[in-house]
């Protein structure tokens, strides 16, 4: 099937950009800087769109489902690198936000040609994954209108799953299928076709905001300190240290006993200090308020 490229917003030539191989490299990264610029003000018009997702995620989560990111070439990516940073930023489980991409663990590294085209392997993907009504699928596709993604919306929700794509085209097929459409017009890519570029970046950020915004709204964030954070090097060590001492005013040997009394739970050793309780006092109080410390502290 032939595709009419003219059509899709993302693969028009950029007239900013047209005499970029004769400009000097300041100028060619200034053109470049100056396109980028653009892409956090293209999102601003889909906040509402992605806050009703966020809550939709944090609701999932509730009730045991899980975020399920699924794309083809840097879409595919895009979502596996948001879900890796889950587990070590917010103590989530593996399985929690997983990421999905066409040609599977071979394409993370290498480019493996004709698979997103397969409309078949998406749906393969998920009945891989045990994919359920609990669960949110939220396709990535910079087109919005990758068949391999497509297939997946299709079975998702053919299990009354909530489907959300993420995509840089507002009239592509994807946006038509979903239940919440993230279209963020970005405009032609500096070098045309490139969507690594600006719509990339318009992506990443799009799930950024996804992810930290449904974790904030399942209490893994106290003030603006990742409180569930896991120690699992040195760095990270320290840096619990310090979220105590911030969250608490107190001094660091303070918190590191605290730390050290209840095993390294930043949240626990938060309450144990500001309420003055036993590791396992703050614990049982975190577990009665569901894992938010203010509602923990204010009970």
């Amino acid at each position: 099937m032939s595709i009419d490229l003219s059509k899709l917003l993302t693969e028009r030539r950029n007239a900013n950009s047209a005499n970029i191989d004769t400009l000097s490299t300041e100028a060619m990264l200034t053109v470049i800087n100056n396109e980028d610029q653009l892409v956090a003000h293209a999102i601003t018009p889909y906040i509402p769109q992605i806050a009703q997702l966020v809550d939709a995620v944090a609701e999932a989560f509730r009730h045991g489902g899980r975020l399920i990111y699924i794309g083809a070439g840097t879409s595919g990516r895009l979502g596996i690198l948001d879900a890796s940073e889950c587990p070590p930023t917010f103590g989530t489980r593996p399985e929690q936000v997983v990421g999905l991409i066409a040609g599977g663990h071979t394409a993370i590294l290498k480019a493996v040609e004709n698979v997103e085209d397969n409309a078949a392997r998406g749906p393969e993907d998920l009945q891989a994954l045990g994919f359920n009504e609990r669960d949110v699928l939220v396709g990535i596709a910079a087109s919005g209108r990758t068949p391999y993604v497509l297939g997946a919306m299709e079975y998702a929700h053919q299990q009354n799953a909530l489907v959300a794509i993420v995509s840089c085209n507002p009239h592509g097929e994807m946006a038509q299928r979903a239940d919440i459409a993230i279209t963020p017009v970005v405009g032609p890519e500096v070098v045309t076709g490139s969507t690594r570029l600006k719509a990339g970046t318009a992506q990443k950020l799009v799930l950024n905001m996804i992810t930290t915004g449904a974790m904030i709204r399942s209490g893994k964030v106290y003030s603006n300190l990742m409180v569930d954070v896991e120690a699992t090097n040195a760095k990270l060590i320290e840096r619990q240290v310090s979220i105590v001492m911030e969250a608490t005013e107190c001094d660091r040997d303070t918190a590191q006993a605290a730390l050290d009394a209840c095993g390294r739970h930043c949240k626990t050793a938060i309450v144990m200090v500001l309420a003055n309780l036993s590791a396992e006092e703050a614990k049982q109080l975190l577990a009665d308020n569901n894992g938010f410390i203010r509602k923990a502290l204010n009970h």
